[in-house]
């Protein structure tokens, strides 16, 4: 590969402007009408799953206040990494107690926590204060996971944005055109395959998209994208439940041995195909489908246990051929 070709394409095709950002119509609208008023801007908080394009919000709300300055004027944090109270007395405190008037519409500094919900309490606490009184001088832009484990004081005072799973065709569509300006060939259906297994996580789908691309020179196909996902060919694991559906218990341990001797397998992998799977059984119904799951579940909490995942996945599909076997009668 080229030296051009070995930048991370996460970051090669990071967008710059919020205009930019792929399938977060709604929440740019309203960040970019903050934008108009820079002054009036409050604290911002910005959760949901990973890989749907929270941190990158908060770069390009950063980049279209400062222009190419943007990292003399901002603080960009990894709060799981500097998540204790002295961050927040020294690092945070001090960068926000000075103010950036003068520069622009915007009369403030910027400080971007990611993962601030592993924040701890007393360093949560420290911030809500500081977050209170530098509010002239600086606006805090908070990036969590989970809402939920940022305190009530700290949420009241943020505007507070939620970012879900991104649309499977936009993302697909996003992918097609990095392919494209990588000069790569890629199906449709092979772009939906990654977004599939990428559930809704977009920067997941690019390194998945770019390591494939490394397997492969000019073509990525579905072979390809399996390798790199670690996962078995939906037929490969639709045809073991069909056995053991049928009552074939012996032959769909076996069809089971196959695919974690081929692809290297944990237990939990295996459950989570067979789970995706089944609902696309279409001879069953929603009633089976569900007893199947529940069956599913507990075998996956087994595992969570740390029982034998052979024994496990032996017994899942021997309670699978009992249920074929019942439904026969």
């Amino acid at each position: 590969m080229t030296l051009k070709e070995e930048v991370m394409w996460v970051e090669k095709y990071r967008p710059k402007t919020l205009n930019e950002i792929v399938d977060l119509d709604h929440i740019v609208e309203s960040l970019q009408a903050f934008l108009k008023k820079p002054k009036t801007m409050p604290h911002l908080l910005l959760a949901g799953i990973p890989g749907t394009g929270k941190t990158t919000a908060a770069l390009c709300i950063a980049r279209e206040l400062f222009g190419e300055n943007w990292k003399t004027f901002t603080l960009e944090l990894n709060a799981s990494d500097e998540r204790g109270i002295n961050t927040v007395r020294d690092r945070i405190k001090d960068f926000s107690r000075y103010g950036r008037s003068g520069f622009g519409d915007a009369p403030f500094s910027l400080i971007i926590l990611d993962e601030s919900d592993q924040m701890t309490g007393p360093a949560q606490t420290a911030l809500r204060r500081i977050m209170e009184t530098s509010s002239r001088t600086s606006r805090f832009i908070l990036i969590c996971n989970y809402s939920s484990k940022i305190i009530e004081p700290i949420q009241s005072r943020c505007a507070i944005f939620r970012f879900s799973k991104l649309d499977k065709q936009a993302m697909a569509e996003h992918l097609q055109s990095i392919a494209q300006n990588e000069n790569l060939q890629m199906p449709p259906e092979v772009a939906e395959k990654i977004v599939e297994y990428s559930n809704g996580d977009l920067r997941y789908a690019i390194n998945a998209l770019q390591t494939a691309a490394a397997y492969r020179s000019g073509v990525i196909d579905e072979q390809t994208v399996l390798q790199v996902i670690g996962e078995a060919s939906p037929k490969q694991v639709q045809l073991m439940l069909t056995k053991a559906l049928s009552g074939n218990f012996m032959e769909a341990r076996k069809m089971m041995y196959d695919l974690i001797g081929q692809y290297g397998f944990s237990g939990f992998e295996v459950v989570r195909q067979m789970q995706r799977e089944i609902m696309k059984v279409s001879h069953l119904s929603d009633d089976e489908k569900a007893e199947l799951t529940n069956i599913i579940g507990e075998y996956d909490f087994r595992l969570t246990q740390g029982a034998n995942s052979d024994i496990q996945l032996s017994a899942l599909l021997a309670q699978f051929s009992k249920f074929g076997n019942s439904r026969g009668k």
